[in-house]
């Protein structure tokens, strides 16, 4: 019996071609790469659902250093999607060489997306992998090139697929076939086709190149304010995010938070002025209870110590013209 590796999102199309492998005999394990731009819930799903043991790797800071320099450049915003799924297949390549697999697979759909699924896109996301001849696309194989493993006779050409375009019916149809009924919806699966995400990690490494996965994590939650071109504001915008910043807070960042008004916490990114200090203690006293104060006490957090800095909340109109979007 052949064994393949499969890139799995969890998505209806590597549900599918997981299960076409299946269907002709084939033993079937998937690989889920978790970054801070996804995460392998979806993925976990799906191999549950369907039943084939499932490979969860982290690779952040791998493929953050990848989406710094791409070699194919970015999509409609910070999604380097040939190059990432080049990256994927190398490091499932080498999984796949240590634990003995025959072959790789993905769900990757020939023209579903015209720029990174066309057939030279494919071509050079398996060449650039280092194992362009171990990549199979059961969902389109019937309209690619025929591959060393259906030339072998380890993978039956004829049970493979000839899906094209953008429509999900064909596969739709599939799930239902085959009884793959509880499948995520599509979409919301990487942060780096977010505009508004983009934008912000745009940001970060144009005044941060060297910026690290928990620089790129404080990024996910809460208000973002530009300060300077050496500092910037992370500010929570309710509990869960309060919460959730006390957590990623680094050690030497600054933590601000009102001393006698409820309101946000804030955390300082970059290194501090005593001007943008000012600043940032202004930012969080204006999201805060005392807003409409003439001025308002800010504790100051460090891991060694704590001070209190008295500010007049900055006009929130002021504050929207510093936040990132």
């Amino acid at each position: 019996m052949s064994k393949a590796l499969g890139l799995i999102s969890g998505g209806l199309d590597s549900g599918l071609a997981a299960m076409a492998l299946m269907r002709q005999g084939i033993e079937v394990t998937g690989i889920s790469f978790v970054t801070p731009f996804f995460g392998s819930d979806k993925a976990k799903k799906s191999a549950e659902a369907i039943g084939y043991p499932l490979i969860i790797e982290d690779i952040g800071a791998i493929h953050l250093e990848m989406v710094k320099t791409p070699q194919y450049g970015y999509g409609r915003n910070m999604n380097p999607c040939i190059d990432c799924h080049a990256m994927m297949f190398r490091l499932a390549g080498e999984r796949m060489d240590k634990d003995g697999f025959d072959f790789l697979f993905s769900g990757e759909v020939l023209g579903q997306r015209p720029k990174s699924q066309n057939p030279n896109a494919l071509k050079s996301v398996a060449k650039l992998s280092g194992f362009a001849n171990r990549v199979l696309r059961p969902l389109s194989a019937k309209l690619l090139p025929i591959t060393p493993m259906e030339e072998s006779g380890i993978v039956d050409r004829e049970q493979l697929l000839d899906i094209h375009g953008r429509s999900r019916k064909r596969q739709q149809a599939l799930a239902k076939e085959w009884g793959y009924l509880d499948y995520p919806e599509s979409g919301g699966g990487c942060l780096l086709t977010e505009e508004g995400f983009s934008n912000q990690l745009r940001d970060l490494l144009s005044h941060d190149p060297e910026a690290t996965v928990a620089d790129v994590e404080l990024l996910k939650t809460g208000r973002q304010f530009r300060l300077s071109s050496t500092a910037k504001l992370v500010v929570g915008r309710h509990k869960a995010d309060n919460e959730a910043l006390q957590q990623l807070a680094q050690p030497g960042q600054i933590k601000f938070h009102c001393l006698n008004f409820r309101g946000p916490l804030g955390v300082f990114c970059g290194k501090p002025t005593p001007a943008d200090v000012h600043l940032a203690a202004e930012i969080v006293a204006t999201y805060g209870k005392g807003k409409d104060e003439s001025t308002v006490e800010v504790l100051c957090m460090t891991d060694q110590d704590q001070s209190t800095i008295v500010v007049t909340p900055m006009p929130r109109e002021h504050s929207q013209k510093l936040l990132l979007r």
